[in-house]
């Protein structure tokens, strides 16, 4: 973190802490004697589509790497309702949002075409050679008439 006001994502990444938006609800599952009076689930909300704090291309690869998170409008929710106390549960929302953008806008790294040895192929080769010869080995004799 920056500071109190800014999240940071990566090394040149902060989304400041007021374009997320949370929610508190009543948690379901068991619980004790205050189950059904304290809101201590947790819902963050961020409009991915309309962030001014990344640019086009990384606003892209996030819609794109997170597509199946979001709603039709853009939008981003993470819940979290593990705990009983709601500033755990506000706080493991955002380090998840944090996670999860941070291996949003990671740009894979390009593949380069690679070639085998000389040494592996003939090692490769020779290998077969002897199993095809352990086959050979195995078979039946011919038939001489």
């Amino acid at each position: 973190m920056l500071d109190d006001s800014t999240l940071r994502i990566t090394p040149t990444i902060a989304i400041p802490l007021a374009e997320l938006t949370f929610r508190a609800s009543r948690s379901g599952g068991p619980g004790g004697q205050h189950v059904n009076t304290s809101s201590t689930r947790v819902e963050l909300w961020w409009d991915a589509a309309q962030s001014p704090s990344l640019s086009v291309e990384e606003r892209a690869r996030v819609r794109l790497r997170l597509a199946n998170r979001l709603t039709e409008d853009g939008q981003l929710r993470i819940v979290s309702g593990a705990t009983r106390s709601q500033a755990r549960n506000r706080a493991l929302a955002i380090k998840r949002f944090q996670e999860a953008l941070a291996r949003a806008l990671t740009v894979p790294k390009r593949r380069k075409p690679t070639r085998p040895s000389r040494g592996i192929k003939e090692r490769r080769l020779a290998e077969k050679r002897k199993q095809s010869e352990r086959k050979r080995e195995r078979r039946r004799p011919a038939r001489e008439d």
